[in-house]
């Protein structure tokens, strides 16, 4: 679905990312991992249009678009989170998924002008999937509620709500955990995978090892712009390079006794 090739990125004299292969099928969901300043973000940002390689390519389904501006790569079905929520806050929960809907409007201007069948017939769909999504990342006793009131584990849900409402093929979440307590991770990981049982493809950027363990089939690794491993999140935890890059050893035994005691 998703292909990278030697994609690399300059700031200046920063080499924020290094020739970065990366294949991601369909239906699969990816952890993307790193340390600070691995440049995981400026990754997600330059598949998602808000920022352009120096040099490579970035094909969806075999059509290259590293570079299409994001409402063009939106429109092709690749939706997003951000790792510091963006949120409309003045605007009620509900508002914040029907105007994500907007792109998948079909009503004219003169439909809603003057109000015609059409146009309301549109506005009740979209308003029943904008409340679908609510309940399914239970949010919807809070729909006429302002976004930005929400507790900090709400925003982070309705982030991800109004990215599905986009009705993207390819999910792409940064840091989707950031801020949760292990029971709320863990609720959300169970809708991560129902996005793969739903024919998605996601991939995720997530500091949360016991996330990626739980919903990841594959996961590579950045370090210092570079792809220094690929595999399953099993071999990714005893990797030699990954253990000095990213993880630490300490931490490894902490993952692993964590995992003795689940």
């Amino acid at each position: 679905m998703l292909e990278l090739h030697k994609v690399s990125r300059l700031f200046g004299g920063l080499q924020a990312l290094d020739q970065v292969d990366m294949r991601i099928s369909e239906r699969r969901i990816v952890g993307l991992i790193g340390p600070n300043g691995a440049g995981k973000t400026t990754l997600i940002n330059n598949i998602s249009g808000l920022d352009h390689p120096t040099s490579g390519t970035i094909r969806l389904e075999g059509n290259e678009i590293h570079n299409l501006p994001p409402h063009r790569i939106s429109g092709l079905g690749i939706a997003r989170t951000y790792q510091n929520i963006r949120l409309f806050g003045e605007m009620t929960v509900l508002e914040n998924l029907l105007i994500s809907q907007h792109g998948r409007g079909r009503a004219s201007v003169l439909d809603s002008l003057v109000f015609t069948p059409h146009f309301r017939a549109e506005e009740r769909r979209l308003r029943d999937t904008a409340m679908q999504l609510l309940e399914r990342f239970h949010l919807a006793g809070m729909a006429h509620q302002l976004a930005g009131n929400l507790p900090y584990g709400d925003q982070r849900r309705l982030e991800m709500a109004r990215a599905l409402a986009t009705g993207p093929k390819l999910l792409l979440l940064d840091e989707p955990t950031a801020g949760m307590n292990p029971i709320e991770t863990e609720q959300l990981g169970q809708q991560i995978l129902r996005l793969r049982d739903e024919q998605l493809t996601v991939l995720v950027i997530e500091h949360d090892m016991s996330l990626i363990h739980q919903v990841c089939d594959e996961v590579y690794v950045l370090n210092f712009g570079q792809i220094i491993a690929h595999g399953t999140p099993e071999a990714i935890k005893h990797n030699p390079l990954v253990i000095e890059a990213y993880l630490g050893r300490e931490e490894e035994n902490e993952l692993a006794v964590g995992e003795r005691k689940g």
